[in-house]
Protein backbone atom coordinates (compact mmCIF):
# COMPACT_ATOMS: atom_id res chain seq x y z
CA UNK A 1 0.00 0.00 0.00
CA UNK A 2 1.33 3.35 -0.96
CA UNK A 3 2.80 5.76 2.12
CA UNK A 4 -0.18 7.94 2.92
CA UNK A 5 1.02 11.61 4.03
CA UNK A 6 0.71 11.76 7.99
CA UNK A 7 -2.72 12.19 9.53
CA UNK A 8 -4.31 10.67 6.34
CA UNK A 9 -5.22 7.35 7.51
CA UNK A 10 -7.13 8.83 10.79
CA UNK A 11 -8.50 11.94 8.46
CA UNK A 12 -10.05 9.27 6.38
CA UNK A 13 -11.58 6.62 8.79
CA UNK A 14 -13.43 9.71 10.75
CA UNK A 15 -15.32 10.21 7.01
CA UNK A 16 -18.16 8.07 6.06
CA UNK A 17 -16.75 7.99 2.66
CA UNK A 18 -13.20 6.87 3.85
CA UNK A 19 -14.83 4.38 6.09
CA UNK A 20 -16.99 2.79 3.14
CA UNK A 21 -14.30 3.13 1.08
CA UNK A 22 -12.35 1.20 3.16
CA UNK A 23 -14.44 -1.80 3.61
CA UNK A 24 -15.30 -0.51 7.31
CA UNK A 25 -11.31 -0.98 7.73
CA UNK A 26 -10.40 -4.00 6.20
CA UNK A 27 -7.95 -1.63 3.29
CA UNK A 28 -5.77 -0.53 6.57
CA UNK A 29 -4.86 -4.36 6.91
CA UNK A 30 -0.90 -4.38 6.98
CA UNK A 31 -0.73 -7.16 3.97
CA UNK A 32 -3.02 -7.87 1.38
CA UNK A 33 -5.68 -5.57 2.27
CA UNK A 34 -7.58 -6.39 -1.21
CA UNK A 35 -7.86 -10.39 0.21
CA UNK A 36 -8.27 -9.21 3.82
CA UNK A 37 -11.58 -6.51 1.89
CA UNK A 38 -12.68 -9.68 -0.34
CA UNK A 39 -12.50 -11.87 2.86
CA UNK A 40 -14.49 -8.94 4.63
CA UNK A 41 -16.94 -8.71 1.78
CA UNK A 42 -18.36 -12.36 2.67
CA UNK A 43 -19.87 -11.07 5.94
CA UNK A 44 -22.61 -8.73 4.68
CA UNK A 45 -23.34 -11.52 1.47
CA UNK A 46 -23.40 -14.02 4.23
CA UNK A 47 -25.63 -12.14 6.35
CA UNK A 48 -27.63 -9.73 4.18
CA UNK A 49 -27.27 -10.57 0.23
CA UNK A 50 -27.42 -14.48 -0.63
CA UNK A 51 -30.83 -14.95 0.49
CA UNK A 52 -32.09 -11.95 -1.39
CA UNK A 53 -34.49 -12.21 -4.61
CA UNK A 54 -33.05 -11.45 -7.46
CA UNK A 55 -34.27 -7.76 -8.30
CA UNK A 56 -33.37 -6.53 -4.74
CA UNK A 57 -29.58 -8.26 -5.31
CA UNK A 58 -28.83 -6.40 -8.32
CA UNK A 59 -30.56 -3.30 -6.88
CA UNK A 60 -27.79 -3.76 -3.60
CA UNK A 61 -25.02 -4.46 -5.96
CA UNK A 62 -25.96 -1.62 -7.99
CA UNK A 63 -26.17 1.06 -5.42
CA UNK A 64 -22.81 -0.64 -3.95
CA UNK A 65 -21.22 0.08 -7.05
CA UNK A 66 -22.42 3.42 -7.14
CA UNK A 67 -21.76 4.55 -3.20
CA UNK A 68 -18.20 3.23 -3.79
CA UNK A 69 -17.59 5.35 -7.23
CA UNK A 70 -18.54 8.10 -4.80
CA UNK A 71 -16.12 6.85 -1.91
CA UNK A 72 -13.72 6.13 -3.96
CA UNK A 73 -13.35 9.09 -5.34
CA UNK A 74 -13.26 10.76 -2.58
CA UNK A 75 -10.66 8.77 -1.27
CA UNK A 76 -8.66 9.13 -4.36
CA UNK A 77 -9.12 13.24 -3.85
CA UNK A 78 -7.79 13.19 -0.21
CA UNK A 79 -4.97 11.08 -1.05
CA UNK A 80 -3.70 12.27 -4.26
CA UNK A 81 -2.86 8.64 -5.08
CA UNK A 82 -4.89 7.10 -8.17
CA UNK A 83 -6.37 3.85 -7.16
CA UNK A 84 -4.75 3.34 -3.74
CA UNK A 85 -4.54 0.18 -1.92
CA UNK A 86 -6.48 0.93 0.79
CA UNK A 87 -10.09 1.19 -1.13
CA UNK A 88 -11.07 -2.32 -0.61
CA UNK A 89 -14.74 -1.23 -1.72
CA UNK A 90 -14.47 -2.27 -5.28
CA UNK A 91 -13.71 -6.08 -4.04
CA UNK A 92 -16.60 -6.14 -2.27
CA UNK A 93 -18.62 -5.57 -5.13
CA UNK A 94 -16.84 -7.70 -7.46
CA UNK A 95 -16.78 -10.93 -4.66
CA UNK A 96 -21.19 -10.01 -4.26
CA UNK A 97 -21.10 -9.90 -8.01
CA UNK A 98 -19.28 -13.23 -8.17
CA UNK A 99 -21.90 -14.93 -5.65
CA UNK A 100 -24.66 -13.54 -7.45
CA UNK A 101 -26.46 -16.83 -8.34
CA UNK A 102 -23.56 -19.03 -6.33
CA UNK A 103 -25.46 -22.51 -4.96
CA UNK A 104 -25.99 -22.87 -1.31
CA UNK A 105 -23.23 -24.03 1.34
CA UNK A 106 -19.93 -22.54 2.15
CA UNK A 107 -17.67 -24.62 -0.42
CA UNK A 108 -19.42 -22.55 -3.38
CA UNK A 109 -18.61 -19.35 -1.37
CA UNK A 110 -15.22 -20.43 -0.88
CA UNK A 111 -14.56 -21.11 -4.65
CA UNK A 112 -16.51 -17.69 -5.45
CA UNK A 113 -13.84 -15.68 -3.19
CA UNK A 114 -10.82 -17.42 -5.02
CA UNK A 115 -12.40 -17.26 -8.34
CA UNK A 116 -12.41 -13.58 -7.51
CA UNK A 117 -9.07 -13.47 -6.30
CA UNK A 118 -7.71 -15.11 -9.19
CA UNK A 119 -9.90 -12.53 -11.93
CA UNK A 120 -8.85 -9.81 -9.90
CA UNK A 121 -4.96 -10.12 -9.60
CA UNK A 122 -4.17 -11.77 -12.78
CA UNK A 123 -6.82 -8.97 -14.65
CA UNK A 124 -7.64 -10.52 -17.97
CA UNK A 125 -8.84 -8.09 -20.82
CA UNK A 126 -11.39 -6.18 -20.26
CA UNK A 127 -10.23 -6.41 -16.68
CA UNK A 128 -6.44 -4.90 -17.21
CA UNK A 129 -7.85 -2.73 -19.81
CA UNK A 130 -10.10 -0.99 -17.14
CA UNK A 131 -7.64 -1.06 -14.37
CA UNK A 132 -4.99 0.86 -16.86
CA UNK A 133 -7.38 3.13 -18.76
CA UNK A 134 -10.11 3.87 -16.32
CA UNK A 135 -9.09 6.75 -13.35
CA UNK A 136 -10.87 8.07 -10.50
CA UNK A 137 -13.75 6.51 -8.44
CA UNK A 138 -14.99 4.87 -11.58
CA UNK A 139 -12.19 3.03 -12.77
CA UNK A 140 -11.27 1.89 -9.39
CA UNK A 141 -14.09 0.18 -9.22
CA UNK A 142 -14.99 -1.25 -12.43
CA UNK A 143 -12.24 -3.81 -13.24
CA UNK A 144 -12.88 -5.36 -9.93
CA UNK A 145 -17.03 -5.58 -11.07
CA UNK A 146 -15.28 -6.92 -14.59
CA UNK A 147 -13.37 -9.51 -12.66
CA UNK A 148 -16.34 -10.31 -10.73
CA UNK A 149 -17.93 -11.01 -14.06
CA UNK A 150 -15.38 -13.28 -14.81
CA UNK A 151 -15.22 -15.36 -11.65
CA UNK A 152 -19.72 -15.71 -11.97
CA UNK A 153 -19.07 -16.91 -14.94
CA UNK A 154 -16.66 -19.29 -14.06
CA UNK A 155 -18.26 -20.36 -10.44
CA UNK A 156 -21.71 -21.06 -12.67
CA UNK A 157 -19.49 -22.97 -15.00
CA UNK A 158 -18.33 -25.03 -12.46
CA UNK A 159 -21.75 -25.34 -10.67
CA UNK A 160 -22.72 -27.04 -14.06
CA UNK A 161 -20.14 -29.45 -14.65
CA UNK A 162 -20.17 -30.46 -10.50
CA UNK A 163 -23.84 -30.74 -10.93
CA UNK A 164 -23.77 -32.82 -14.27
CA UNK A 165 -20.79 -34.94 -13.69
Amino acid sequence: MSQLPEGTRRRLMKHPLGWIAAGFGAGFAPRAPGTVGSIAALLPWWFLMKDLPLPAYLAVVAAGFALGWWAAHWVIHETKIEDPGLVVWDEYVGVWITLLAAPAGWPWMLAGLVLFRIFDIAKPWPVSWADRKLHGGFGAMLDDALAGLYALGSLQLAVFVFSHG
